[in-house]
């Protein structure tokens, strides 16, 4: 018998050398699993020590639950303990055994151990399980650690006797589908929890749970015995299972602590535990592939096979603790419809017939009233996927039959959903299999490729269904009257299809689409649209949201490069689609209205008429017109301010911002002071901000630095000196926490507090310093500047690539103010964590080479502040 020092120092030591064999880089998947029993067999010997120093009574019991009661203890894991007593027996009325129990959980504190206790009866113990499913599973676990082993085996009968196993399913699966649905539904998440999320351990451990519930088996090997897994199933579950344990126990000994998420801080560091290194992309000698992307691929790969797996021995248990009663409806030979699932008429039926693999979706797809597969139909494809090899790719029935998938009616969202999660898409479409499971470190994508891919997909088909029209009404329209939205689906599934190979992905891509189409018999026309949108998939929205839509060289270049209004309205609807698959954060309406602006111009650059800007001009100054007449102003009101405008204003602003912009300065034209008004945007997002005052060399920056310390962010800015130097500027702001609440004490504040803020000559405040998310520092990206000429060599544009942070914009606006470079047109594009800005300016600065590179410097030193 030790002392409490003594054991305290002998424990530390030993669980010092364990620790030190788990973070061994070369640690093999069965010296991971052995440390984890030696851990528990390591807190089991110094428990029994403590047992017996604090001289607990004999009739009573010690029991491992929980993960404890696994015999698998992580480094930093709660050690879950059952302090059992017998019935009739209690700590509360015994102030001798209270101070034993006292003074043992007190003596496990003080040896380190991070201890969660509970002290009960048997009675107690089913008492509490019955109420509570948490409590009943972690019984389910218990082992006797020491004392009375009669009493546990009197308990374990108690326990298992009260045991409902049908009951005991079907709150374990609820508790998944709820755990499931706080993780997104998905195991692809950026930061996954690897014991939480789905296909983590957890799903593992749920199996053991209820078969060991039913009485089915207790290990992996006595479910493959009792007929619930194939021998297959348990290899895969087990080579999975072991990756999961590895990634968790590096977690905690990285991390110190118990840390069970794959965050960006520690996803690098985890990786080189596992060998992995940055290393060049096969392809392109310029791209490097992360240390990091490589273990989260074979991570996610890990993660879906245990999502299909739990998946098909979840049902198989159900199956055996309620036999169907259901009636077979037979589809055709190959299927049933069973309880709402398709189920394979025999368990060999893809062995005889692979070409009934592809089949399975089509039916699937195309059967009313199933929505599934059943636990045969998963079982046998999760079985038969070496049998989609480079013959079963190439079969010309196969071919037909995707085909025939794609050009589907209804249903093909769910069928090539289904076909990833079964494995099956990546198999017969091999390209993408290579980017299952692919991560994109651009800080906007918060999904991996494939689901990007499949979410796109899913946004396209959406522009064609009825009931969702309501979501994007311009874009329902042109989908309406489409002919053949089949060939939209084909480019959503090869956009991206080369991501994460280096080089451009639209060209990658493109030459994928064009083998796809060549190898599946689409016609060259139908061939080059596909080819033509996988090309141009990044074109529309880099133009919508960089370029200055108000000069015709912009609309006919763009034009020139679309070719015709098809390729046109095919290229708008996959943009869309795919901004709207990136993020929820990057979608705004902004982007929409300029999107759907550049569509507008071009279709009538596209239908013969010329750009004109002096027509354009008059047509929106007769549309403004009528808008005026609306507000009941005097007979030509509208002359003093329009007489100081030039083309350029006209051409940049709508009517209803022309005439918006009457109303409220039209007597005020030669005001002194500073007048600011809000008003709800047009677009329905955010607020539209209308500053009129003398021009200054600091205005845009002071505006700005307004805009950042009041927490708002600017989208747009549409910048326009008069001819008697007043400045005429427009911006377009969002709050992250909206407007609608709060629009009259916002807009108020704005009116009021900007014009103060214009208004005072005391120098430029310094930018304030937002935090900087773990995101941006995981994955920082190189800030990057360019100034150019446009190219008429009048203006000059700045584009910056740098990641987000708040005070960024008036940071950039500063420098062009200590420049007197004037801002004439600003598009600020957020893409989740990372902004691209363009603006056009003009100044005597830009004409010499000297202060180009000092101001380039400035901006670069700006950003990386």
């Amino acid at each position: 018998m030790h002392d409490i020092a003594t054991l305290r120092d002998t424990y530390r030591a030993q669980k010092a050398a364990l620790l030190a064999t788990l973070g061994e880089r070369a640690a093999s998947t069965r010296t991971v699993r052995q440390s984890l029993r030696r851990m528990s067999d390591l807190v089991d010997s110094v428990l029994v020590e403590l047992w017996h120093l604090s001289g607990m009574p004999e009739p009573f019991a010690l029991l491992a639950v929980g993960g404890f009661g696994r015999a698998e203890l992580f480094p930093y894991s709660d050690v879950d303990v059952l302090l059992l007593l017998p019935d009739g027996t209690s700590a509360e009325q015994d102030p001798e055994l209270k101070s034993r129990i006292e003074g043992f959980i007190s003596n496990c504190w003080d040896l380190g151990l991070e201890i969660g206790s509970s002290v009960r009866s048997i009675s107690e113990c089913l008492s509490e399980a019955e109420r509570d499913v948490t409590i009943q599973t972690a019984l389910l676990e218990s082992r006797l650690i020491t004392g009375n082993a009669k009493l546990v085996r009197a308990f374990q009968k108690a326990y298992f006797g009260a045991m409902d196993p049908k009951a005991f399913f079907v709150a374990k699966t609820l508790e998944m589908r709820q755990r499931h649905t706080k993780f997104e539904d998905t195991p692809y998440a950026l930061e996954p929890n690897c014991k939480e999320s789905p296909g983590g351990l957890r799903d593992l451990q749920v199996i053991l749970w209820v078969a060991k519930a039913a009485r089915l088996g207790n290990t992996w090997k006595e479910l493959a015995h009792n007929g619930l897994a194939t021998p297959f199933e348990i290899r895969q579950i087990l080579r999975n299972e072991a990756l999961l344990l590895q990634v968790r126990a590096r977690l905690h000994l990285l991390a110190r602590r118990r840390e069970d998420r794959l965050i960006f801080d520690l996803q690098n560091a985890v990786a080189e535990t596992f060998g992995y290194s940055n290393r060049e992309a096969d392809e392109d000698r310029k791209h490097m592939v992360r240390a990091s992307e490589q273990l989260m691929k074979r991570y996610y790969w890990a993660a879906k096979a245990v999502t299909q797996l739990n998946q098909i021995l979840l049902m198989n248990i159900e199956e055996r603790l309620s036999p169907s009663t259901h009636t077979l409806h037979r589809i055709n030979e190959h299927f049933n419809e069973k309880a709402g699932t398709l189920d394979v008429v025999s368990d060999d039926l893809y062995r005889r017939n692979p070409h009934a693999i592809l089949e399975t979706f089509w039916v699937y797809q195309t059967t009313v009233g199933v929505k599934g597969l059943s636990a045969r139909t998963l079982r046998a494809l999760y079985n038969a996927r070496d049998l989609m090899d480079a013959k079963f790719r190439k079969d010309p029935v196969n071919r037909a039959t995707f085909m025939r998938i794609l050009m589907e009616h209804d249903g093909i969202t769910h069928a090539l959903r289904l076909m990833n999660q079964t494995s099956v898409l990546g198999r017969y479409l091999w390209v993408f299999r290579r980017i299952v499971g692919q991560m994109q470190h651009d800080l906007f994508h918060v999904y991996t490729v494939d689901q990007h891919i499949l979410m796109v997909l899913r946004n396209v088909r959406r522009f064609f269904i009825v009931e969702h029209a309501h979501e994007y009404p311009f874009c329902s329209q042109l989908a309406s009257g489409w002919d053949k939205p089949w060939v939209l689906y084909a480019a959503a599934l090869f956009h991206d299809i080369a991501k994460g190979r280096g080089g451009d992905h639209s060209v990658l891509g493109t030459v994928e689409a064009g083998r796809f189409c060549l190898e599946h018999g689409i016609d060259a026309e139908d061939a080059e649209l596909i080819e033509f949108m996988v090309r141009e998939h990044l074109t529309m929205s880099r133009v919508a949201q960089k370029s200055d839509l108000s000069d015709p060289k912009v609309i006919a270049d763009f034009a020139k490069r679309v070719g015709n209004e098809r390729n046109l309205t095919a290229l708008y609807l996959l943009t869309v689609a795919d901004i709207r698959g990136t993020s929820p954060k990057v979608w705004n309406a902004w982007k929409g209205k300029l999107l759907e602006d550049l569509y507008k111009y071009t279709t009538r650059a596209l239908g013969g008429r010329a750009p004109d800007p002096d027509a354009e001009v008059e047509a929106r100054k007769r549309e403004a017109l009528v808008m005026v007449a609306l507000y009941a102003m005097p007979f030509e009101a509208h002359k003093p301010l329009w007489d100081t405008l030039d083309v350029g204003y006209f051409m940049r602003h709508d009517a209803s911002d022309i005439a918006w912009h009457t109303k409220q300065i039209s007597r005020h034209v030669d005001t002194k002071t500073p007048i600011v008004r809000a008003r709800r945007s047009p677009i329905g997002e955010g607020l539209q901000v209308l500053v009129y005052t003398h021009d200054q060399p600091d205005l845009f920056a002071r505006i700005c630095g307004y805009f950042d310390q009041g927490g708002f962010s600017i989208l747009d800015a549409r910048v326009h000196t008069s001819k008697t130097n007043y400045a005429l500027d427009t911006f377009q702001v969002i709050t992250a926490g909206g407007i609608d609440e709060h629009f009259r004490e916002l807009t108020a504040m704005v009116e009021n507090g900007l014009a103060s803020a214009i208004a005072t000559e005391s120098p430029l405040p310094s930018p304030s310093r937002g935090r900087v998310s773990r995101r941006v520092k995981s994955f920082p990206i190189a800030p990057r500047v360019s100034l150019r000429p446009d190219e008429k060599a009048q203006l000059w544009l700045l584009s910056i690539s740098a990641s987000d942070r708040q005070g960024l914009l008036y940071s950039i606006a500063r420098v062009l103010a200590r420049h007197q470079i004037e801002v004439q047109l600003a598009k600020v594009v957020t893409l989740g964590e990372r902004v691209e800005d363009t603006f056009l300016i003009h100044g005597p600065q830009l004409q010499h080479n000297r202060a180009q590179i000092e101001i380039e410097t400035e901006l670069l030193d700006a950003l990386a502040a």
